[in-house]
This record gives structure tokens, C-alpha cells and sequence, in this order.
């Protein structure tokens, strides 16, 4: 049997896609979203403490260890900070950060407990974002909450580390998600998309699949000595700024 992942927010977008590139690399991708849908093995709000410690104890006694875990579930907010409301400030630091913790918690507590394979106990790859490493404008909530996976999951390699547990974040660009086209379908933003796709050195949005090829890696045995990171797949957003003298040189 492959190893058994948990993968939050798999309903859709970068969730869904990971549980379909794990299960074809043989694991057993354990998926779970607010809502159900085709790769939802549990209906789960990742708020609720009590729910994801059962959660995680229901996979275990099912199938007697989780070697692996992805933290997808997430939500987009922000806003000019003085007109965030303190409610939707809550809303997605709760979701997108405490979430991200309480699955991190109660799946380390699984781990820390049960024999290593490979010479490892686990692996944890937490969904974070490019605009965790750099400010975007209109983000607040989003970029906090982002920002502070990245420097959780540096945390949490620095902890786990020595009882060989493996923790590391994908900083994904823009994704061409059911979420991201939401954001980008607001009134106002039709001549927004276009720039923030020429931010990407690559003149294109990513794809789920591609944040799910490098989470596949990253749980894999092939990332053994990879640890604390926070891996930008981002189609070089992050690279640097692009001023349009590059056609200068024949680019």
C-alpha cells in the first residue's frame, strides 16, 4: 500500500489536484472539504478543532498511520485595511491560518507516535502563496494569513525535524482555480487580469496540476533532506520586476 496522505480542501482547485496526482502515484489520498464532492472522503471544517482531531484519528484507525499531509483549504479576502471588517478579518485568518494549524497539530501528534518509513516519520506540505513572500495590493487578510503558513511551516521543520518529521510550503502564483476566477470576475477587474498575468515571467497563470506535481514531490522520499522551504511556483512572479526593456534585447 502507497502512503496515506490527508489532503485538505479537495473539493476543488490545488486540493482536488493533489488527491488526483497522489492517487495516481499509488497513495491513499484521504480528501476533505466544507463541502462534498467526487474526491471529499470527509466533510470537514477545518475551524473546528474537534472535528479535524476526529478526523485524523478516523484515518488512522483506518489505516493505521497518515504519512503525509497537504494543506489546501483556503479562502480569499482582503481589502484596503480600514475597510476590512473585523468579522472577514476572523473569517480568513481562521481558515487559512488556523486551519492550516489545527491540521498540522493533531496530524504531527499521529506522526511523532508511529515507526518512520524510510527513515522519516511524515511529511507536511502546507498550501501557502507568493503573496505569504511579498505584499500584493488589496490583500491584508490574505497576504497575513499567507505569511504567517510560511513562517509557521518554518516553525514546525524546526521542531519536528529531529523525530524526523519533514515540513515545507509551496508558495503557488496565480492558479487558474474556481477561487481565482472568482476574484478576478468581480466588477472592476477586467483590465486587472491581464497585468497580474504578465507578472508572471512566463506570460501565463499557473495550473492546479502544476502545485500538485511539486507536492507530490515534496511529500516524496525523492525530497528526503528538503525541509523548511517555502518553494515559489510561480512562474517567476517572484523573480524580480519586469520593466518592458527586455524587447530591447531581442526577448
Amino acid at each position: 500500500m502507497g502512503k496515506v496522505v490527508f489532503v485538505t480542501g479537495s473539493a476543488s482547485g490545488i486540493g482536488a489536484a493533489c488527491v488526483a496526482r497522489l492517487r495516481a502515484d499509488g497513495a491513499v489520498a484521504v480528501g476533505a472539504d466544507v463541502v462534498a464532492g467526487e474526491r471529499v472522503d470527509h466533510v470537514l471544517d477545518v475551524r473546528g478543532e474537534d472535528a479535524v482531531a476526529a478526523t485524523i484519528a478516523a484515518i488512522v484507525a483506518e489505516h493505521g498511520r497518515i504519512d503525509g499531509v497537504v494543506n489546501a483549504a483556503g479562502v480569499a479576502g482582503g481589502g484596503p485595511a480600514h475597510l476590512v471588517p473585523a468579522e472577514e478579518w476572523d473569517r480568513v485568518l481562521d481558515i487559512n491560518l488556523k486551519g492550516t494549524f489545527l491540521v498540522c497539530k493533531h496530524a504531527l501528534a499521529a506522526m511523532i507516535t508511529q515507526d518512520p518509513v524510510d527513515g522519516e516519520r511524515g511529511a507536511i506540505v502546507n498550501i501557502a502563496s507568493i503573496e505569504g513572500l511579498e505584499g500584493t495590493a488589496g490583500g491584508s487578510s490574505y497576504n497575513a494569513s499567507k505569511g504567517g503558513v510560511v513562517l509557521l511551516t518554518k516553525n514546525l521543520a524546526i521542531d519536528y525535524g529531529r523525530v524526523g518529521v519533514r515540513v515545507n510550503a509551496i508558495c503557488p502564483g496565480f492558479i487558474t482555480t474556481p477561487m481565482f476566477e472568482d476574484v478576478v470576475g468581480l466588477p472592476g477587474f477586467e483590465g486587472v487580469r491581464p497585468r497580474i498575468e504578465d507578472e508572471h515571467k512566463l506570460r501565463r497563470f499557473g495550473r492546479a496540476e502544476e502545485i500538485a506535481a511539486v507536492a507530490a514531490f515534496l511529500l516524496s522520499k525523492d525530497a528526503s533532506f528538503v525541509s523548511g522551504i517555502a518553494m515559489p511556483v510561480d512562474g517567476g512572479f517572484t523573480a524580480g520586476r519586469d520593466h518592458g526593456v527586455t524587447p530591447l534585447f531581442g526577448l
